[in-house]
């Protein structure tokens, strides 16, 4: 797979999660995916699950800044440093999150694997 599959990946899930688009970020998912929003956490048992978190975006974040590089490629593997920055809501924190993606791409360009590590800075 080439590394344009990826950053074509990537470059649309910023966009949803920037423009606050629960429906298109989820839509980057494969409804057999293997999400872990947490590396030590069990990961989302099905799509609808994926979708859920996903939902709360528009509920709890508001100008979303949303970067990546792409560390390394291997066949249908990527892992990549992507950074935020956000305002949280209600209560309009602002937040730094640095953090790692290692997930891979089926044959039709959906996330079949996601897994996630980050810190997080309150500025």
């Amino acid at each position: 797979m080439s590394s344009e599959k990826f950053q074509d990946w990537l470059k649309h899930l910023g966009e949803a999660w920037s423009n606050l688009d629960a429906e298109s970020a989820a839509n980057l998912f494969s409804k057999d995916v293997e999400y872990y929003e947490s590396a030590l956490a069990n990961p989302c048992e099905n799509w609808d699950k994926v979708y859920e978190l996903w939902k709360v975006i528009p509920i709890n974040q508001k100008e979303v800044n949303f970067d990546f590089n792409i560390l390394a490629t291997s066949d249908n593997l990527c892992v990549a440093n992507w950074r935020i920055k956000r305002t949280l809501l209600p209560q309009n924190t602002k937040q730094k999150i640095d953090g790692i993606f290692v997930f891979k791409l089926n044959e039709n360009g959906l996330c079949n694997y996601f897994k996630q590590w980050r810190t997080v800075e309150i500025y």
